[in-house]
């Protein structure tokens, strides 16, 4: 939580990193279970489903796998085009600007059917997933990721051992931290199955009022520090 008490880190704290953590794992089994079996956040299966599809020469399930590793990668180049042009801004910087992109675009998930136009809402999520990977890389002043979790569970791993051998506090701290995201995400998981089993697409309705808690909380912060 020390992240969260210095003025300009309330980004890099770890509350926030949990509640990303938790949009990340609802979004990726909403998009799994609500639209086709695609993954929103890990690229890594779609990648592999893709070349599957290339093996089978199905070139229709190419392009279903294709476009969300695309447009996840587009995703990540215009948060960084929007961090250089926007910056910090004094009422609003660029992490704003994501986050603003990112609610406006689920809710519009919201309103689009289940069947043919699954595609497009997969899309949609995999560019979120793409700006918000890009905008929060670090909690605590550690590198992470709120929507790839291989990573982090190395990181759980790798701080645990450092501590057993070294017995330094600070890697079991931050051991503790990745622990906790990696925890939210699975919690995102669950949650995303159950009320997408209820609300189908709808469902996404949920998680986009995490996001919106996430652009207030930044929003009062950048007000404290205008104030001062």
């Amino acid at each position: 939580m020390e992240g969260m008490l210095k003025k300009g880190k309330m980004a890099e704290s770890l509350s926030i990193a949990m509640l990303l953590a938790l949009v990340g794992g609802y979004l990726d089994i909403y998009s799994y279970l609500a639209r086709g079996k695609v993954f929103a956040n890990t690229q890594t299966g779609n990648l592999v489903l893709l070349g599957y599809n290339m093996a089978q020469g199905n070139l229709e399930k190419m392009i279903y796998y294709l476009l969300p590793i695309s447009f996840f990668a587009f995703g990540v180049w215009l948060a960084k085009i929007i961090e250089y042009k926007v910056g910090e801004g004094k009422h609003f910087d660029w992490l704003h600007v994501l986050l603003g992109i990112e609610i406006g675009m689920l809710f519009m998930v919201m309103f689009i059917p289940e069947g043919k136009l699954n595609v497009v809402a997969n899309i949609m999520v995999s560019f979120i997933c793409g700006l918000q990977v890009q905008g929060f890389r670090k909690v605590n002043g550690n590198a992470y990721s709120t929507v790839m979790f291989t990573g982090n569970l190395k990181n759980v791993a790798e701080r645990f051992a450092h501590y057993s051998l070294t017995k330094e506090r600070e890697a079991l701290e931050n051991g503790k931290v990745y622990l906790g995201v990696i925890l939210m995400f699975v919690i995102g998981g669950w949650l995303g199955a159950l009320t997408t089993g209820k609300y189908a697409e709808k469902a996404v309705g949920l998680i986009n009022s995490v996001l919106v808690i996430v652009f207030v909380l930044l929003y009062l912060e950048k007000r404290d520090l205008i104030k001062k």
